[in-house]
C-alpha cells in the first residue's frame, strides 16, 4: 500500500459503483469480497494508512497514530467508560489483542427471536466462521503462554471455574519452546485489505466522509480530504451503492448527521469493564510479553475475566487511581499484571451530535444490577487473584486503599461507587441493531438500511447485543454472510 493513497483532486467528483466508507474488519471484507467479485469499490478510510509494524505494539505511539483522540474518548454517565476506537486503516484490528470467539448459539438465538434476524443460527454462520479464520489465520499459541496469562488461568483451575485459551489471528515464527511464541496480528492490513486492492478496490485514506445523500439512485457523499500539507481539501464522491462500516459510534453518528436516524444510535451496548492491577513476588510480566490468551467464563455471559495487555506505560495509567503507588510500577513493573472484569449488563447508550463539533457525545446508562454485577465480578476476580498469591491487588476504584489479603473482599462494596469506579471498554456495538423488528431495528437481516435503497451497514454496530464475547469474529462473519447475500452468493 503507498503511504497516502491519493487520488488527484482533479478526478474529484469522484464516481464508484460501491462506496465503503470505514475500513475495519467489517469494510475490509466488504470491500474485499465486492471487488473480488470485479465490483468497482472504493474504500474510504478517515485515518492514515499505515502499516502495522510503523509502531511498537500497544505502545504510546501507537495510541497516537492509530487510536482516535490518542484513545482518549469516553461515553458519559454515572460513572463514565472510557472506551477507545481505531482511526487507521484496518480499523481495531490493527490495534486490538487479537483473540477471536465465534458468536455463542444461544447468543445467535436470542437475536433471532427478539430482533427477528432471519438465517443467523450456527449452521447459517459456520461457512463463514471457517473462511474467516482461515483468512487472518486463527490458531492456539503453539508452546508456552505468558506467565501472567497462566497465573489466570491456574487461579481459576485451583478454584474449580472454567477458564479456557482463546485463539488469536495471529502468524507465529519458529518456535523457541523454552520462550513466549512472538506473532504477527494478522490484521486487516495484512489479509483483506491487500486482496481487495489485489482486485482492484481502491483505497482513499485520510478521508473524512460527513453527510451523504440519495438524488436519483445516486449518493452523494460530501467531506475533506488531508493531502500531504495537511489541508482539509473539500470532496464530493458519488456512488450507486453505499455501505457503511465506521464501528458502533461513527456509523450512527454518520447516519445521524445524514438525517437518518430511524433505531439508529439509540441502543448502544458495550461490555462495562473494571480492572485490578495484581502485584506478586515473582516475575510475571516482560516487555515482550504481549497478549495474554486465557479467559475465565465460568459466570458467562454475565461477566468473565481475562488479563490484559501489561507494559509499563498501560501499568502506569492504571496506577493512577493510587498516585502514592506510582513508584511501585517504575521499581516492580517486571512483577505486576492488569487483570479484568467485563460484564454484559442491562445498560444501554446513545450517539447524538452536537453542532460545531466532529465528535458525537455518547451517553451510557448502567443500571443499579449493572453496577451489583461489577461488584461480584470485581470480588471473584481479586478472590481468584489472591489464590495465585497475588501480594498486592489495586482495584480501578479511586480513594480506595490496595488489598492485601482476601478478607479485605468485603472492603468492596455491593455496588461500585459510581463515583469512584474507572471503568473502560474496548467493546462497543449494538448502536443500529439488524433484523425484521421495525420497532428495534435500523436495518434488515442481512444490513441494509430500513426505507432506503442501496444503503448499507457493515460493522459492529448491527449486533443486536452484547455477545459476551471479543466480538471480531462476529462482525466479520456476518459481514461476509452479509456480502455474499448482496451479491447473490449466499
Amino acid at each position: 500500500m503507498s503511504e497516502n493513497n491519493l487520488i488527484p483532486l482533479s478526478e474529484f467528483p469522484l464516481k464508484v459503483e460501491i462506496a465503503v466508507i470505514g475500513s475495519g474488519p467489517g469494510g475490509a471484507i466488504t470491500a474485499c469480497l465486492l471487488a473480488e467479485a470485479g465490483r468497482d469499490v472504493l474504500l474510504i478510510e478517515e485515518g492514515a494508512d499505515l502499516p502495522l509494524e510503523s509502531c511498537e505494539p500497544f505502545s504510546v505511539a501507537e495510541m497516537v497514530q492509530k487510536y482516535r483522540n490518542g484513545g482518549l474518548t469516553a461515553a458519559f454517565g454515572q460513572p463514565k467508560i472510557q472506551y477507545v476506537e481505531g482511526r487507521c486503516v484496518g480499523g481495531g484490528s490493527e490495534i486490538n489483542s487479537g483473540l477471536y470467539h465465534r458468536t455463542p448459539p444461544d447468543i445467535l438465538a436470542q437475536w433471532s427471536q427478539e430482533f427477528e434476524v432471519d438465517a443467523l443460527t450456527e449452521s447459517d454462520l459456520i461457512p463463514h466462521f471457517e473462511a474467516c479464520e482461515q483468512a487472518v489465520n486463527v490458531c492456539y499459541l503453539p508452546g508456552k503462554a505468558p506467565t501472567a496469562s497462566l497465573k489466570l488461568h491456574e487461579g481459576a483451575i485451583s478454584l474449580g471455574w472454567q477458564s479456557l485459551e482463546v485463539p488469536r489471528w495471529f502468524r507465529y515464527q519458529e518456535l523457541d519452546e523454552t520462550a513466549v511464541p512472538k506473532g504477527t496480528r494478522q490484521s486487516m492490513t495484512k489479509t483483506f485489505i491487500p486482496r481487495a486492492l489485489k482486485a482492484g478496490c481502491k483505497l482513499l485514506a485520510n478521508t473524512r466522509i460527513k453527510t451523504l445523500h440519495q438524488t436519483d439512485q445516486i449518493w452523494s457523499l460530501t467531506g475533506s480530504c488531508k493531502r500531504n500539507n495537511h489541508l482539509q481539501e473539500p470532496i464530493k464522491i458519488q456512488a450507486e451503492t453505499v455501505f457503511i462500516c465506521c464501528g458502533a459510534i461513527q456509523t450512527p453518528a454518520l447516519l445521524r448527521r445524514s438525517g437518518i436516524k430511524n433505531n439508529i444510535g439509540n441502543s448502544l451496548k458495550m461490555h462495562p469493564t473494571v480492572k485490578i492491577i495484581a502485584q506478586f513476588d515473582q516475575e510475571i510480566n516482560s516487555l515482550d510479553m504481549g497478549v495474554p490468551v486465557h479467559q475465565v467464563k465460568e459466570f458467562a455471559p454475565r461477566f468473565s475475566f481475562g488479563c490484559s495487555i501489561s507494559s509499563p506505560p498501560y501499568l502506569s495509567v492504571g496506577i493512577t487511581d493510587y498516585p502514592e503507588y506510582t513508584e511501585e510500577v517504575q521499581k516492580n513493573w517486571q512483577n505486576m499484571g492488569i487483570y479484568y472484569a467485563m460484564i454484559t449488563g442491562e445498560g444501554y447508550g446513545t450517539v447524538r451530535n452536537i453542532p460545531f463539533y466532529n465528535d458525537p457525545l455518547v451517553r451510557y446508562k448502567l443500571t443499579s444490577q449493572d453496577l451489583k454485577d461489577l461488584s461480584e465480578a470485581l470480588q471473584k476476580l481479586a478472590l481468584l487473584l489472591f489464590e495465585v498469591d497475588a501480594k498486592i491487588l489495586y482495584p480501578s476504584i479511586s480513594n480506595s486503599s490496595p488489598l492485601t489479603h482476601p478478607q479485605d473482599l468485603t472492603k468492596i462494596p455491593a455496588h461500585l461507587p459510581v463515583k469512584q469506579t474507572n471503568l473502560m471498554t474496548v467493546h462497543v456495538f449494538s448502536s443500529c441493531p439488524m433484523g425484521e423488528n421495525l420497532q428495534k431495528c435500523a436495518v434488515d437481516s442481512f444490513g441494509k438500511v430500513h426505507g432506503f435503497n442501496n444503503l448499507y451497514i457493515a460493522d459492529g454496530s448491527l449486533l443486536c447485543t452484547a455477545p459476551g464475547v471479543n466480538p471480531q469474529g462476529s462482525i466479520m462473519a456476518i459481514a461476509r454472510r452479509n456480502v455474499l447475500q448482496f451479491l447473490g452468493k449466499l
